[in-house]
């Protein structure tokens, strides 16, 4: 039986029936833009993450630009960032005015460290985005203790927990995108930024907003983007059920280790005191390419998503001309993002096992 590399009709069926009642609620109410539900959803998800405010927005990638103006970076100032991770990430960074700097990743937990980010820290280094990278937790205190701020962007994190707390609570700032695949998705594009600051909250508010508190008085050159009403309820009814899918993340994860694929490949390794809610599955092999074409002649989904890192990228060669990471290449070269969803039975891991096993077996042949 094919395995898809998500599930995001599955997890949802049993909230059917309360997604469609919210959704209606919301239509007969007749209020869609800055309502009830976003107010509701934003106090809602800052007590789940931990965070003392939460600031609904239109997408991930709009958040992360948010909140880097609302930190103070702009125009002269530096911000390090990863290269293995996705587009978004960097591309947030020019609109601010500042421009990325990229860094390179442990090779085992696929996050940014203190050690990564120092070899590329400068005098006009204005902050830090520390990638959440497919739900493992990046060390934020050790980069934190560097003297920077840092931004989490945590767009695949929803669900993951560390020692030191939720992705969201780590930070200055965060960032979270709701895409549909995302660990919390809703039914098109959403976002939010989570701040421990006040100001920095406020600062969010009034970006997201034209740069305005009443829509008469603008202080900032904002821009408009905000999480809408629907989107919102939609995210309320299933923030709750979060957490359980969050471990029905980890056991998936659990079947395959049980399955014997770490005899056949590097699995993914959690930060040490974290436990990842994994968004991507993402084993390494130096035979990826092989392993993705026999999952796909098998009708599995696999996906290698970073072939070609940020830094490589037409549109940031001017920045990332010149940038040896050397982990980040390999990484790129050899990772493989396999079938997971929060009810990924030991059954499919198997199945999914087998077909690596039988890729690998007939390339040794």
């Amino acid at each position: 039986m094919p395995v898809p590399l998500f599930d995001t009709k599955g997890p949802l069926a049993p909230l059917r029936a309360e997604l469609l009642a919210r959704i209606t609620e919301v239509v007969d109410d007749g209020r869609y833009i800055l309502g009830p539900n976003v107010d509701a959803f934003e106090r809602e998800f800052a007590a789940y993450v931990g965070a003392d405010h939460a600031v609904g927005v239109a997408n991930g990638t709009d958040a992360i630009t948010i909140a880097l103006r609302a930190m103070g970076v702009g125009p002269g100032d530096e911000v390090v960032v990863p290269s293995f991770t996705f587009y978004a990430s960097a591309e947030a960074i020019p609109p601010t005015g500042a421009v990325p700097v990229f860094c390179d990743v442990d090779p085992d937990t696929f996050c940014v460290t203190a050690e990564t980010v120092k070899a590329a820290l400068t005098p006009r280094t204005k902050a830090v985005i520390a990638v959440h990278l497919f739900g493992n937790v990046a060390p934020v205190a050790e980069i934190e203790a560097l003297g920077v701020p840092v931004l989490e962007d945590a767009a695949q994190a929803a669900g993951s927990t560390s020692a030191g707390g939720r992705p969201g609570a780590l930070g200055t700032a965060a960032t979270f995108s709701f895409f549909p695949s995302k660990n919390l998705g809703c039914f098109g594009d959403g976002g939010a930024i989570t701040a421990r600051d006040a100001e920095v909250a406020d600062r969010v508010r009034m970006l997201r907003f034209h740069g305005s508190w009443d829509k008469v008085t603008y202080e900032h050159v904002g821009v408009n983007s905000r999480l809408d009403e629907l989107q919102a309820a939609v995210l309320r009814v299933q923030l709750p059920h979060l957490d359980g899918w969050a471990d029905g993340r980890r056991a998936a994860g659990q079947h395959y280790a049980e399955a014997g694929l770490g005899e056949l490949v590097q699995l993914p390794v959690p930060v040490e005191g974290c436990a990842p809610a994994w968004h991507l599955y993402v084993i390494r092999h130096a035979q990826a390419d092989a392993i993705a074409a026999a999952l796909a002649a098998a009708g599995h989904g696999q996906k290698a998503y970073y072939r070609t890192p940020v830094h490589r990228q037409p549109a940031m060669a001017r920045w990332g001309a010149g940038t040896s990471l050397p982990v980040t290449d390999e990484l790129a070269a050899t990772h493989l993002a396999i079938p997971l969803n929060p009810l990924l039975t030991a059954e499919q891991a198997a199945e999914v096992t087998a077909t690596i096993r039988r890729a690998l077996d007939a390339g040794r042949g």
